[in-house]
């Protein structure tokens, strides 16, 4: 699960989520090669994120994250599934700070559990980053078309088709056409399991970087990696 976006953030007065990783980073004493080295990601792109040129997807942000030595949630403030069962009607979204991508939150979390799963909203224009990453991913286009990039080889996803693949495969997507497109994935790969919690020092500004968000309109933004 990838993506790539730059927009104004809802909400002023809070740390975004590239600040908060070179926060912890720095904590760590890490250089961005190491970082990046650690995390699977590029220097490039990871210097991107840091001065909020380009925001990660939560796949990424996890990568990220899991290298830190914390969960995704150490960045995030993301709505808590408190039971299995989900309503349509009244479920949770919530979208990273910069970015145009509104997820719902199908999964939650028990002892054991290893999958993860959102239903995303991506609007018109969207391109992710390309990523590779442990587990394996699952992608079902509910509304709308997308295209797809894995290994090289691109292809056309349209409403009702679906992807399973290994998540070591380089991979991409994005929305080619003028409507949003709605999409549900499914993969093994931990985003809200935290390995660690902020230290003091960093909790007084490591606050939210996902904004719950209601019937959040999608917009047709210019968006560029």
């Amino acid at each position: 699960m990838a993506g790539t976006a730059l927009t104004k953030p809802e909400a002023e007065g809070h740390p975004k989520v590239g600040a908060l990783i070179r926060a912890r980073r720095r904590q760590q004493h890490m250089t961005l090669e190491a970082l990046g080295k650690s995390a699977e990601v590029s220097v490039g792109y990871l210097s991107q994120v840091e001065r909020d040129h380009a925001t990660p997807s939560l796949g990424t942000l996890a990568q990220i994250a899991r290298a830190l030595g914390v969960g995704i949630d150490y960045f995030v403030s993301a709505p808590t599934a408190k039971t299995s069962l989900t309503r349509a009607t009244d479920r949770n979204r919530f979208s990273l700070d910069g970015s145009s991508i509104v997820y719902e939150r199908l999964g939650t979390d028990f002892p054991g559990s290893t999958l993860s799963s959102f239903v995303m909203m991506v609007p018109p224009g969207y391109a992710s980053e390309t990523v590779a990453h442990e587990g394996e991913e699952i992608l079902y286009v509910l509304e709308g078309s997308i295209t797809q990039r894995l290994d090289g080889e691109e292809m056309v996803m349209n409403a009702g088709d679906s992807l399973h693949f290994r998540g070591n495969r380089p991979h991409s997507w994005s929305n080619h056409t003028d409507q949003p497109a709605r999409l549900l994935w499914t993969g093994t790969l931990a985003l809200f399991r935290s390995t660690a919690r902020p230290s003091r020092q960093v909790a007084a500004v490591a606050k939210p970087g996902l904004k719950p968000v209601k019937n959040k309109k999608i917009v047709n933004p210019q968006e560029k990696r």
